[in-house]
């Protein structure tokens, strides 16, 4: 591969109270491919931004083609050729994508003025080097949010990287543009530029790195190079202890209908109305492409989007169980007659059994300057009070209840939730909605930008969950997610049900074909053991996982 481009030697950095690194080594050679692993609290972050000159270290040296290096700010460490790009984009979405290609280098027409033309000519080169066909006049806001992230590799490259950080830039990409980007990776490899990669997807990991470093507790905890890269040898490395590359699901048996859809229509894709049953103890997975209308119906189920038209029923009074924190409490649900409900605002949702964790849980789940407590607290507040008053005692068991059934690690209580894992966060998300004990869970992304092994955990609780009786229904974009965990997979093709795939005939080629557009719907309500059903199948007596 060459001799190392950069090179990290011994690495220490220290936070109050925590040992973040401690003697790391990392080496990167031109044109290498490196990807960095570990779970949440392994020191990814901190060493990326020790490389990238956001942080200086306590201990050890960095060398750049040899040469010892201290990198006073991220200018500084930029203007060598280290360019490192967040997880969140860092653009400026209001002006156009040649603007920020140049952005604090702008071209200038005498003294005072930008040159916006040559901005443009300057930036057609770097956008054809990443692949990526915008006019550079584009407002970057307007863009899809894969094309954003070519634009930041764009700005990087045109500024003379050499070395290209990136912390998971797949996360929030659908699959055509994950694809895009490993192109566009392997092509800037191809071209001298070394790429360190981080990923909580061990699949786009064995794919892409010519080489993995694996990072636990701040330390090295080995290197794998090559054929050597696989899940199975990844995962011992990174938690230390064994979790299974796929998640069993225990076989539970579905009950009676816990919430049934027919003929709803959101605002985004008016066009098509959607009819499905969902039932007590089962999983049922939402699968499609970026913009297929997951989120949004699952919103409009949750009353945070008024649908246009259609209706939703669930169990007549009585007709159900509920489900605790630890999922031992509830039973089967019984059957019964249905009622109509009208979820005009969250609280009628709420008041009916269901729960919704979102996709974004910093921006839309949680208090993060607020304590654990707190936030597990929040939804039975206004059930446990005393007067006008807030009761603490009965705030405190709540808390201490969903800590103790979901092992939510907390140095303390009122530990700040903002200073927690992404792993624990999620549970904390989780946790304030099981306090009601609802029917009905409506999941977006549930382990998004969560490690391998917080994965199994939550794994674990859905499982628990659906054996207590709570209806399941999740969106997710991982592939191995939708299989592993589906009693049934519903697949959305542009805001429409493409079909259904009973478990047993759930196969990646099969979602794909569905949520492309290239697959065709069978049957109307059948059995559903053929393969694909279509909506009526869905709701339909004989449909599959009926």
């Amino acid at each position: 591969m060459g001799a190392p481009r950069l090179q990290a030697r011994g690495i220490g950095k220290r936070f109050p109270g925590v040992v973040a690194l401690a003697d790391v080594d990392l080496e990167l050679a031109a044109g290498e491919v490196l990807a960095v692993v570990g779970e949440n609290g392994a020191g990814k972050s901190t060493l990326m931004r020790i490389l990238a000159g956001e942080l200086r270290p306590d201990a050890g040296e960095l060398l750049l083609d040899g040469e010892v290096v201290e990198f006073a700010s991220v200018r500084d460490a930029l203007a060598r050729g280290v360019a490192l790009i967040h997880q969140e984009l860092d653009l400026a979405e209001n002006l156009d994508v040649a603007a920020n290609l140049c952005l604090g280098r702008e071209p200038r027409r005498g003294r005072w003025f930008t040159d916006p033309a040559r901005e443009r000519r300057q930036a057609r080169p770097w956008l054809e080097r990443v692949g990526l066909d915008a006019d550079p006049s584009t407002i970057v806001g307007d863009l899809p949010l894969g094309r954003r992230q070519l634009v930041e590799i764009a700005r990087a490259l045109s500024a003379d990287a050499r070395v290209l950080i990136m912390d998971e830039p797949s996360s929030s990409l659908s699959l055509t543009e994950t694809e895009r980007l490993f192109g566009v990776v392997r092509e800037l490899a191809r071209q001298g530029v070394g790429v360190i990669y981080i990923s909580h997807r061990l699949s786009e990991v064995e794919q892409l790195a010519d080489r993995v470093l694996v990072l636990r507790d701040g330390r090295r905890a080995g290197e794998l190079h090559g054929g050597e890269v696989t899940h199975d040898a990844l995962v011992p490395l990174m938690v230390g202890r064994d979790v299974s590359r796929f998640h069993q699901r225990t076989p539970h048996e579905p009950g009676a209908v816990a919430l049934q859809v027919e003929g709803l229509t959101t605002r985004e894709h008016p066009g098509h109305a959607l009819d499905f049953t969902l039932r007590a103890g089962e999983i049922v997975g939402l699968a499609g492409l970026v913009g297929a209308g997951r989120t949004e119906l699952l919103r409009s189920l949750f009353g945070l989007s008024l649908p246009v038209s259609g209706r939703v029923r669930l169990p007549a009074a009585g007709a159900g169980a509920r489900a605790g924190h630890g999922a031992r409490a509830g039973g089967r649900a019984r059957a019964g007659a249905l009622r109509d409900v009208d979820f005009s605002h969250p609280a009628d949702a709420v008041a009916n059994g269901l729960a919704f964790v979102p996709e974004d849980r910093k921006a839309d789940g949680l208090l993060l300057p607020c304590g654990t407590d707190d936030n597990l607290s929040l939804t039975t507040l206004a059930r446990d009070r005393r007067g006008l008053c807030v009761d603490a005692t009965a705030a405190r068991r709540v808390a201490s209840a969903a800590i103790a059934d979901l092992d939510i690690r907390v140095t303390a209580p009122d530990q700040v939730v903002e200073l927690l894992s992404g792993g624990n966060q999620q549970k904390v998300v989780l946790g304030k909605w099981l306090a009601l004990r609802p029917r009905v869970l409506l999941l977006d992304e549930p382990t998004r930008g969560v490690d391998v092994g917080a994965k199994a955990e939550l794994y674990g609780i859905i499982d628990r969950l659906a054996g207590a009786g709570v209806a399941v229904l999740f969106a997710s974009s991982e592939m191995e997610e939708v299989l592993g965990l589906s009693d049934r997979v519903l697949v959305m093709h542009e805001g429409a049900l493409a079909g259904e795939l009973p478990r047993e005939h759930a196969t990646e080629q099969g979602i794909l074909a569905l949520a492309t557009g290239a697959g065709a719907a069978t049957g109307t309500g059948g059995t559903g053991t053929a393969g694909a059903t279509g909506n009526g199948g869905a709701a339909g007596n004989g449909g599959a996982g009926a």
